[in-house]
Formats: C-alpha cells, structure tokens, sequence
C-alpha cells in the first residue's frame, strides 16, 4: 500500500499547480500475474505529464518502458495494455500484465478524503471485459507510549513503510479514535505509566499491542491487569519483536518493526529459504478481478 500514500503526498504537492481537468493522469495498474513475479496485481504507478512517476511495478525492470506507453495515453486518451514475458528478459519467471488509463483527478480527491477519514476505499479497475476490485485501507497508524533512544529509529523506519507513527507521553491523553489499522508500543520502561497504558489500551482489542521490557515485568503487569479483571488477548506481545538477536536502539526498533509487519500483513516470520511452497500466494485473491457480465 506504500505506493499508494507515495502517490497522495505527490498528487497532493502538485494541486494547483495546474488546472483540474481530466487526464492530467495516468495509472499503470499491474491486473494480472502469472509464475513469479516481483510485485503482485494490485501494485500501482502514478505518471505526470512532465513524465514523473509514483510507485512501481517491478524491481524497477519495466517503469521505464510503461511510462513511455503512459505518456502515449494522456496524449490519445485511449487505455493500453502491456504485457510482460518475465521469463525471457528479467529475473523472473513469470508473466504480468499492466493496464494503462487516464483517471480524473476526483479518482486520487476521494481516495485521500476515504484514507484522511481512516474509511477503506474500494478502487475498481475495468479492462477487456473484466475488472480488478482493491480494498485500499488507511495507513498502519502505530501509538508509542513512552521516549527514549529507540524512538528516532521507530520514527524512520515507520515513514518508510508508509506508516503514521504517533508519540504520546502521557497514556491519560489519548483522544486518537482507534480502527483496525492502529497497533500500540508501550515503552516507557516505568512500571506505573506502562500499567496505566495497557489499561486503557487492552480493552480495545487492537491486533497489536506491544510491550517493551524483561518477562518478570511483563508478568508482574499482567497479573495486575487480570485483577482488575481486564483480558489479556493474543493481540498482546510482551516481551515485543522478533527474536533478531538486537540490542542497539536501532536494532529493537527493527525488531519490533517487524512483528508489527508480520501481524497485519499475516506473515509467518520464518525465513525465506525454509519455506517449502511459492513466496506469494498462486490462488486468486477474492474479487481481484471477475470477468464483467456481457
């Protein structure tokens, strides 16, 4: 989805820098994979008439060569298809279609009204008969409580991602409306303000809330915690991250970083190398595309 943010921020930058009207835009669309393949449907590239492009498709293969188609587009007005073979002039073996078209400007104004409102967009793109259906949701929006040395490198790594990283320092002010798209780290590595966090937080049953500190204090918090007769579910992870061995601040906010990727994007967190089928899923994705009634 990070391309998709990527291409807001621009969209954004750019309004009014010339007047609304339709085509000004080109969306390259990846609709169909077959084999392997880099980016899966769904991934997105914006294309400005100045030849400026958002996002990608591939390992940075075939931009070049649908930008150029793109600027044929927004000149025509008439979509385009293309088609790579992977297996014969990339590292790949596969094969994947890329759809072309003008979009409106109001197309990219009610995506960011949806996503600013944190409401899931539903972005249907028609071709040939058929169309793709995406589910765009809001940016992962992660709630820090606590400062401290690992902070910077939460912050970095987060823009990266395309998330939205919220600092908040006293638990008693939170005023932000939790979705499915928020995951909490508590951190203060204070027994008192990491108590009255996970109070207010575990009732909220996020997917993710994250504990940072020893087992003796996780479970002397926990324990409290169940006194009062709050639940403990298993979007609770305490100690939080990934066993990577870390220990720098740099390190536990990777770790920590991804868990938090492993849990929304339902990732099983083992190596690559040990998995014994394709890395992406071969079934079709539900509604990812349909062939439209004739």
């Amino acid at each position: 989805m990070k391309e998709i943010y990527d291409i807001l921020r621009e969209w954004n930058k750019r309004r009014g820098e010339s007047p609304s009207r339709t085509g000004i835009f080109a969306l390259a669309t990846l609709v169909r994979a077959e084999g392997s393949s880099y980016r899966r449907p769904g991934a997105r590239m914006l294309i400005f008439e100045d030849g400026k492009t958002v996002g990608s498709l591939s390992a940075g293969c075939l931009e070049e060569e649908v930008a150029l188609c793109a600027r044929e587009v927004l000149q025509t007005g008439e979509a385009a298809m293309m088609t790579f073979d992977t297996r014969r002039r990339f590292g790949c073996a596969g094969k994947i279609e890329i759809f072309i078209e003008q979009i409106p400007e109001n197309f990219l104004s009610e995506l960011a009204a949806n996503l600013e409102a944190r409401r899931g967009h539903l972005a249907i793109t028609r071709f040939e008969g058929n169309e793709f259906v995406q589910e765009i949701h809001p940016p992962l929006r992660v709630l820090v409580f606590g400062d401290g040395p690992d902070n910077t490198p939460l912050r970095s790594l987060g823009r990266l991602l395309g998330w939205e990283i919220v600092e908040i320092v006293d638990p008693n002010s939170i005023s932000i409306e939790p979705d499915q798209w928020t995951a909490a780290i508590v951190k203060s590595h204070n027994y008192g303000r990491d108590y009255v966090a996970l109070q207010k937080l575990l009732p909220l049953d996020l997917r993710y809330v994250g504990l940072v500190g020893p087992r003796k204090r996780r479970d002397q918090v926990m324990n409290d915690l169940l006194d009062l007769g709050i639940t403990v579910n298993a979007g609770f992870f305490a100690p939080a991250g990934l066993d990577l061995g870390a220990e720098t601040p740099e390190e536990i906010a990777l770790a920590i970083v991804s868990e938090i990727q492993r849990v929304f994007a339902k990732g099983s967190g083992d190596s690559l190398r040990e998995r014994k089928v394709a890395i992406h899923q071969t079934a079709p994705v539900p509604n990812a595309w349909q062939k439209l009634p004739q």
